[in-house]
């Protein structure tokens, strides 16, 4: 791809970018969130037409007008935000627009579930149903069956999008087993990843991308310093990126949130977890070990099978998000843009939504108070753009995510439940939200986070409780623990008595 520029109404969001990418290689493709990566990879994935620049195909000029024409010459795309169709089966999706035939005819039923049942098992998956609903399977499994999908045609090129955002340690090993794989057959791989150190493992070489221009080209994964790939990526040098831990001890105030015997049949044993006001409570663990199931149950958005919540002094209705929210409690779930966000909205309706009668009076909505109240809101947070009426489907992924975090600051939650708060931001943004989820604690509110990244959870919290297979195994202040130590106790750990 050589000086692809790509503009949209206002926005020049590719402006003369270049990518080369070689046979068998991985190469990675690094940058903020808006500097024009998914912009660059549908251009290549037939999505958008470049208005300048050449894209060449094995040495060939080629116009990729489609994403079935890209499909055609052997370029399979997988998004972060997975594409699949959750009221069809897993063989379904795999084939869906090239179902197989048999004498030009299509052939479903046992034919499809077969082949496919073969591109699980190539992916280390056999366990993965053909005949299942896509809906029924967790994060992780959906993306295997995206892989699987790119893989049910002759592709010379994979671009990977944020592969790794929903696996567990063992999940993302296996990815790069399959990586390897198909490297080794000389496929190509385009491989985007806002973990630096997954770069280290698996890649080749790096491209970088700033505000819609190439910064660095070709440079080699493992030996170029972590420092100069941050710098050419936002411009700075971000020295320290989680914020410095209060120096005054918050254990001699009451619990914010009182948890007590609470349990989820199947998912989650009894827990018992104070977090008092001021303080950031980790849960580590691996996908499946009961960690976003214990948040969403303290959230009321499933019901306990036991136990009960306690927030402020007060008992929660079990199952009942009214109640939760009523109490203080708000949640930031894991997946934002399903979950939380109303992504055709403004930014002005995401943040006042759980609000929305403080600013009506017998039946109509006062939109200039609403509209300031939340534009104060995100100027706390420093939302960007500074423009309430901006669609939130238009801002990056660490901008999207405090627009949640507005929304609850707004609301002048007591609780807040954060599941992996930085999944799909850059490592710029995450600096930005380190600090404003410390500065929320430093404030008074009680934090209780979620996340993939050992190191995020060891960074940002202050007391960390381990979960394996729905139980905690271990309870420890953070600055007692390490990377290697939380991974052996989610691995190999007995639960505690």
């Amino acid at each position: 791809m050589s000086a692809i520029t790509k503009s949209f109404p206002g926005v020049r969001a590719l402006d003369g970018v270049d990518l080369e990418v070689r046979a068998g290689e991985v190469h990675c493709l690094l940058g903020q969130n808006g500097a024009g990566k998914s912009t660059l990879i549908k251009v290549l994935a037939g999505v958008h037409q470049p208005d300048d620049g050449e894209i060449t195909w094995q040495d060939r000029a080629v116009t990729l007008k489609s994403p079935i024409a890209a499909m055609r010459l052997g370029i399979a795309t997988i998004y972060q935000e997975l594409d699949l169709v959750e009221g069809l089966s897993v063989a379904e999706n795999i084939f869906l627009g090239h179902e197989p035939t048999v004498a030009g005819f299509v052939v479903k039923g046992r034919t499809a579930r077969t082949s496919a049942t073969a591109l699980l098992k190539r992916l280390g998956h056999p366990e993965i149903d053909a005949a299942g609903l896509v809906g029924s399977l967790s994060a992780a499994q959906q993306q295997i069956v995206s892989m699987a999908r790119a893989l049910s045609h002759d592709v010379r090129l994979i671009v990977m999008d944020e592969p790794s955002a929903a696996l567990d340690p063992d999940e993302v090993d296996n990815l790069f087993r399959i990586v390897a794989t198909l490297t080794a057959d000389g496929v190509a791989v385009v491989y985007i990843s806002h973990r630096l150190e997954e770069i280290r493992r698996i890649g080749d070489r790096v491209t970088v991308i700033k505000d819609g221009r190439t910064v660095a080209v070709g440079l080699p994964a493992k030996d170029t310093p972590t420092r100069e790939i941050v710098a050419l990526m936002t411009g700075r040098d971000v020295e320290h990126v989680f914020p410095q831990r209060p120096s005054e001890s918050v254990s001699l105030s009451e619990p914010v949130l009182r948890v007590e015997g609470l349990s989820r049949d199947g998912e989650f044993a009894p827990l018992d977890l104070e977090i008092r006001a001021g303080e950031i409570v980790g849960l580590a663990g691996l996908v499946g070990s009961g960690r976003s199931e214990i948040l969403e149950t303290i959230y009321g958005a499933r019901k306990a099978t036991t136990g009960q919540v306690i927030v402020a002094g007060t008992r929660l209705r079990t199952g009942s998000v009214r109640a939760a929210v009523r109490a203080g409690v708000g949640l930031a779930p894991e997946e934002r843009k399903a979950q939380a966000l109303l992504m055709l909205e403004s930014v002005t309706r995401n943040v006042s939504v759980s609000t929305l009668s403080r600013f009506s009076r017998g039946g109509w909505l006062d939109r200039g108070k609403e509209r300031a109240a939340a534009q104060a809101a995100t100027r706390e947070l420093s939302l960007r753009p500074d423009n309430p009426e901006a669609r939130v489907r238009t801002l990056s992924g660490g901008n999207q995510q405090k627009a949640v975090l507005a929304r609850w600051l707004l609301r002048g939650c007591r609780v807040l439940l954060l599941d992996e708060p930085t999944r799909g931001v850059d490592v710029g943004a995450r600096a930005e939200l380190y600090a404003v989820i410390r500065r929320l604690a430093d404030e008074g509110l009680a934090v209780l986070l979620v996340s993939s990244e050992v190191p995020e959870v060891l960074g940002l919290a202050d007391r960390v409780l381990v979960l394996r297979e729905g139980r905690v195994v271990h309870t420890a202040p953070a600055q007692e623990l390490d990377e290697h130590r939380v991974l052996d106790l989610v691995m190999e750990g007995s639960p505690t008595p």
